[in-house]
């Protein structure tokens, strides 16, 4: 038996412990995944919904709340894709802090048009979005996928491919 194979017997990814990368890089998809699924149904519903409909309950423009509703859209991807595909990762903090900045906005309108309570929503959104700008800024980061680097091809190999 060589030292090689005795080595990677005594080491099994079974009997590994979760690293704490491992632990904040599971957590951060969880809250990756949930934030992405509710701003997708946050944004869908602001185009769904009749425009008359939505400014009864915010008293805000019709266009604007489309707009923000686009935003939405856009960030739930932006949550998502980039890191998944690992095609410019670096989007997904950028997609995170958008959100904060549109949870910001919707923690301060709650708070000013009615009781407080209900801004401790938006507010707790803000903060998770947070957590996934800061987390895959500086904690777990995910790295860009290796572009394979394509050499011309010799005459030789050309020909041995078209034969």
């Amino acid at each position: 038996m060589s030292a090689t194979l005795r080595r990677s017997e005594g080491v099994r990814k079974e009997n590994a412990r979760p690293t704490r990368a491992s632990k904040v890089g599971v957590a951060l998809w969880t809250v990756q995944v949930l934030l992405a699924l509710l701003f997708l149904f946050a944004g869908t519903m602001k185009f769904v919904m009749p425009i008359a409909e939505m400014t009864k309950q915010i008293p805000l423009p019709g266009l604007f709340l489309h707009f923000i509703g686009a935003c939405e859209i856009a960030g739930a991807f932006g949550l998502i894709l980039p890191s998944l595909l690992r095609i410019r990762p670096e989007l997904t903090p950028l997609a995170a802090a958008g959100l904060v900045v549109i949870m910001t906005g919707a923690t301060i309108i709650t708070a000013a048009i009615g009781p407080v309570a209900p801004a401790a929503m938006p507010f707790v959104v803000g903060v998770l979005a947070g957590f996934v700008c800061y987390g895959r800024t500086r904690v777990a980061p995910i790295a860009e996928r290796r572009r394979s680097v394509s050499r011309p091809m010799s005459i030789e190999s050309a020909v041995r491919r078209t034969a």
